[in-house]
């Protein structure tokens, strides 16, 4: 009995993930990319799968792409390591914060409220002056992004017979078939588009009827730290509190904020929030800040760089602090709220994207959920 055909356009997280998923149910499955590899949002990121900073059905969500991650790991297609993240806080407002949110998560979470002293012992790294405690979850895993995007198409092809084509932009779509410029063209019965930032390629005036704008973020990595020298969990900052949907939780969150908002004006007028993950190399990302609009410029701002490396001080050390990469990325960002866009622009041809920079915690589970009714 033939497979029934799927096509895939678009091989970042999202692209991976729905091809994942449309081969698991039983599709023979085409996945086209414009470039001739990932050079994405879905490569420019912490490499982190967080289900700490996702709410209700969204931490479902993480966990099951988090089972996916591991399952893929496991079998050899990238490194991965599973430290957990650590919150800090310096100050009682952030301490308050961090002691509701322990409240409100410990009967459905992994997470631990631990002393200043307790944090040392988690991680070498935390700054210890004036540390009032941390917020320890275990469910947080880390991958190098540029590997683990990498290492996914050849575990697909090995595992479900997933084809990939590189360097293949598709520029038109008609009655099932996709079109390669003017020579080449390929069928499908299903036919799924995940082209992240790229809204006018194609179905443009169908993007054009959705909230949807672009966030430009940097990062920087800093140098393989010596002697093998680990930092324990992704470490994270008080201005990472206001920056996840699972931490309203918290009834004192909107007075730490205001106090931001006072404080840290500047911080908040770019978008920064600081957080360190660490690669199976040792290096160290870090990051990051957030422009919103639909045409960003491409230079990186040194000042934005410099805030960030200023704060990441104030809760974070290491033994070599050089940076030897900066970078900015683009990511689509749906401005009401919503986590996810889905929609159908014609029979048989569907659209997941809009995952507003989440893409590495949930496209995997996302992925299986969209694709459940076919």
């Amino acid at each position: 009995m033939t497979k029934p055909s799927a096509i895939v356009i678009g091989a970042g997280i999202v692209g991976l993930a729905t091809a994942r998923a449309l081969a698991i149910k039983g599709y023979a499955v085409k996945v086209f990319e414009r470039t001739h590899k990932a050079v994405g949002a879905s490569i420019r990121n912490f490499g982190m799968i967080w289900p700490i900073g996702q709410p209700d059905k969204l931490y479902d969500r993480a966990l099951r792409s988090r089972e996916i991650w591991k399952e893929m790991g496991d079998a050899g297609a990238f490194w991965y390591d599973a430290p957990g993240s650590l919150h800090l806080a310096y100050h009682q407002d952030e301490w308050q914060v961090l002691q509701e949110l322990y409240e409100q998560f410990r009967t459905e979470r992994p997470v631990f409220l631990l002393t200043a002293a307790e944090v040392a012992d988690k991680s070498g790294a935390a700054v210890q002056e004036h540390l009032l405690g941390g917020l320890y979850s275990a469910d947080e895993l880390i991958v190098d992004p540029r590997e683990a995007i990498a290492g996914v198409p050849g575990y697909l092809h090995e595992q479900y017979g997933v084809a990939f084509f590189w360097g293949k932009c598709v520029s038109y779509i008609s009655d099932n078939t996709i079109y390669i410029g003017n020579e080449e063209e390929y069928e499908g019965d299903v036919i799924f588009i995940c082209s992240g930032a790229d809204f006018e390629t194609l179905y443009p005036e169908a993007f054009a009827g959705y909230p949807l704008t672009k966030c430009k973020l940097q990062m920087m990595r800093f140098a393989a730290q010596p002697d093998n020298w680990r930092i324990g969990p992704a470490l994270c900052g008080g201005l990472s509190l206001i920056h996840y949907k699972s931490f309203t939780a918290s009834a004192s969150l909107a007075a730490l904020k205001k106090r931001y908002e006072a404080d840290m004006s500047d911080y908040l007028d770019w978008g920064i929030h600081v957080m360190v993950s660490q690669n199976g190399r040792g290096e160290l990302t870090v990051g990051d800040s957030h422009e919103y609009g639909l045409t960003h410029d491409p230079f990186d701002k040194d000042f934005i760089n410099t805030m960030i490396v200023n704060y990441l001080r104030t809760f974070a050390h290491f033994k070599d602090s050089r940076i030897i990469e900066t970078w900015n990325g683009i990511y689509p960002k749906l401005t009401n709220g919503d986590t996810d866009l889905f929609f159908s622009p014609e029979p048989a041809v569907y659209v997941l994207n809009g995952l507003s920079g989440a893409g590495m915690t949930l496209s995997f589970g996302l992925a299986e959920e969209a694709t459940a009714f076919l």
